[in-house]
């Protein structure tokens, strides 16, 4: 069996050669071997050099930047696994954590799996140990309550880049998302379909907006009308 992980990448010089050798280095059950798509989306720095000159890879580049929901497609168009994982270039989702992701699949148990940031951690507004990006926590959380809300279920944490499914669910899904509505676009139209989202938990290292964040709170407001829009309509 085949894992094809899609790695999206926008101006990100200084981690993308990082994560892709942590992804290399992941050991996969035996009877599963991955390949890796990098999707340059446009970027204006030494990313696209820098993914280049690594091996062992398949590379895929945008000639502008379309946004991450466009990149995604690209890789899954380009893609020819089993099943599809999705792992953001920057430092923030530890790759460590992608054999606990798939388990759930590989066991039969799930058809799609999230890595939930948000099950069990509690809020904490002060002290040492204090909840960094503390809007985007209480969005992320907010958006996940309006998706329970619309459809019925209980996902934890719909915003989470480290999505997997199995390819085959996928086909017939269209998604039109080009940027970060990608990710309630396509949980909308999963749990419409009936799929139940399994969940994993995981811990993160949130970046900063001086370390290249790129998600704003005008992508929660999108966020939010996608959810409600594809409630409604297809």
């Amino acid at each position: 069996m085949l894992l094809s992980i899609i790695i999206p990448a926008y101006n990100e010089e200084k981690t993308v050669a990082k994560i892709i050798k942590k992804v290399q280095k992941i050991r996969l059950p035996k009877n599963l071997i991955k390949e890796i798509i990098v999707i340059d989306d446009g970027s204006t720095d030494s990313t696209p050099k820098i993914i280049k000159n690594i091996k062992g890879i398949k590379y895929v580049s945008h000639n502008k930047n379309f946004g991450k929901g466009a990149a995604v497609l690209t890789g899954i168009r380009n893609s020819k696994g089993d099943f599809i994982l999705i792992q953001d270039a920057d430092l923030e989702y530890d790759p460590k954590y992608i054999p606990h992701i798939i388990e759930p699949i590989l066991k039969g148990k799930a058809k799609v799996v999230y890595g939930t940031r948000l099950k069990n951690y509690p809020l904490k507004i002060l002290g040492k140990k204090r909840t960094p990006l503390i809007t985007h926590y209480l969005g992320n959380k907010f958006l996940s309550f309006i998706t329970n809300i619309l459809f019925g279920k209980n996902v934890s944490d719909m915003e989470t880049g480290y999505k997997v499914f199995l390819s085959s669910i996928l086909s017939g899904i269209e998604i039109k998302a080009k940027g970060f509505d990608f990710e309630p676009e396509i949980t909308a139209k999963l749990l419409k379909k009936g799929f139940k989202i399994y969940e994993v938990p995981i811990k993160v290292n949130p970046r900063g907006y001086d370390e290249g964040k790129k998600i704003t709170w005008k992508d929660g407001i999108v966020a939010f009308w996608t959810l409600v829009k594809y409630r409604f309509v297809d």
